[in-house]
């Protein structure tokens, strides 16, 4: 089991959340969900230098605008959105560094509360979405956890402050990129690997893993109702990497042919499971009753302070489906998006923390709020 973080990988080769509050409307679509195309661009050789280079470029949301528009955590926020290759979480860490920027508080006080503002404010844009809520909550932890500003002038303070912020974007920028590095001893040639919904890490472990020649073939379930395990397998075969498309009922008929099953998640919760796409459940049931090995791969801004104890323990995060034909008013539609999976169906979790037993992510948890 590696231990604490792997980013020294990365400087090597180069040298070489709170539960959700429904009760306003049980019905609403996730906005997650109804923006998720946008979630699933397609991940370029240079997506890291990209965002490398827009630490560096001056915030444009504070730039001289005088007094007809001040600056708004949600614009910033849906600025950074745009990027394709960024997630969600990752956009809300780059809007909170923004803050920092176009602070004009003038004490520490001020600015934690502000920095407190903007984390709820973003919280809000999507109750359901729980990498975004934890992606808040960590960066608050990670830019405020340090004694050294307590004896520090104001500006110096923020200065400091501001630093953090941008090392932890920095950070979580190449978390794809560390977990894709981290997996590839997992990965055997002739393996057939099984793997559920469009995870851009996952796609990332695949595309670094056909880049080091290694010879493998890849089933994709077709990610009913959305179709994201169809977008997968068409970027599977721009990469040359065998690929099949199965239905989601054929998991079990197809589990034989499989070596290993990927996925990625939504969050890793406190218990070790994960809450991902509906259907890694059944999934997971499938492979450990197989003894086939379910790796996850979740970068760990992630990790979040919670602990369902079952399916219906948790805020749904609601989908518009069609099923083709009309459905009489009369019955009833399951719209949940995602779906919990327990930790003892769970073989391994890559992380950009290292590869970790699910019993273990607690112990994580632990070192990332403390």
């Amino acid at each position: 089991m590696w231990r604490r973080s792997a980013s020294f990988i990365l400087d090597r080769s180069s040298n070489s959340p709170p539960m959700a509050d429904t009760t306003q409307n049980p019905d609403a679509i996730s906005a997650y969900y109804q923006t998720r195309a946008a979630h699933h661009g397609v991940i370029t050789s240079d997506w890291l230098a990209q965002a490398q280079a827009a630490v560096e470029q001056p915030d444009s949301s504070v730039s001289d605008l005088g007094a007809e528009k001040s600056f708004n955590v949600i614009d910033e926020f849906n600025g950074w959105r745009k990027q394709p290759d960024l997630a969600e979480a990752v956009a809300a860490i780059r809007a909170m560094a923004a803050v920092i920027r176009a602070s004009e508080a003038t004490t520490m006080m001020e600015l934690e509360i502000e920095l407190k503002k903007a984390s709820d404010t973003l919280k809000s844009w999507d109750k359901t979405s729980i990498s975004l809520t934890a992606g808040c909550d960590l960066f608050i932890r990670y830019v405020t956890r340090t004694s050294a500003l307590e004896y520090e002038d104001f500006n110096s303070a923020k200065s400091r402050l501001l630093e953090r912020a941008e090392k932890f974007g920095e950070i979580s920028c190449k978390a794809r990129k560390i977990i894709a590095m981290l997996s590839q001893d997992f990965i055997f040639d002739g393996c057939t690997i099984l793997v559920h919904g469009l995870s851009r890490v996952v796609l990332e472990v695949l595309k670094t893993a056909a880049q080091n020649n290694k010879l493998f073939r890849v089933l994709c379930t077709e990610g009913r109702p959305d179709g994201t395990g169809v977008l997968l397998s068409n970027e599977l075969s721009k990469l040359d990497i065998p690929v099949k498309l199965l239905l989601d009922s054929a998991v079990a008929y197809s589990m034989d042919e499989v070596d290993m099953v990927f996925v990625g998640a939504d969050g890793i919760v406190e218990s070790g499971g994960i809450i991902n796409m509906m259907g890694t459940y059944q999934i997971a049931l499938v492979a450990h009753s197989m003894n086939k090995p379910v790796y996850v791969a979740a970068e760990s801004y992630k990790f979040a302070r919670l602990y369902p104890l079952d399916q219906k323990d948790m805020a749904p995060a609601l989908r518009p489906i069609e099923f083709g034909v009309k459905i009489p008013a009369k019955v009833e539609v399951e719209r949940s998006a995602r779906d919990y999976t327990p930790p003892q169906y769970l073989t391994l979790l890559f992380t950009d923390l290292g590869v970790l037993s699910p019993s273990v992510v607690s112990d994580e948890l632990i070192q990332l709020y403390l």
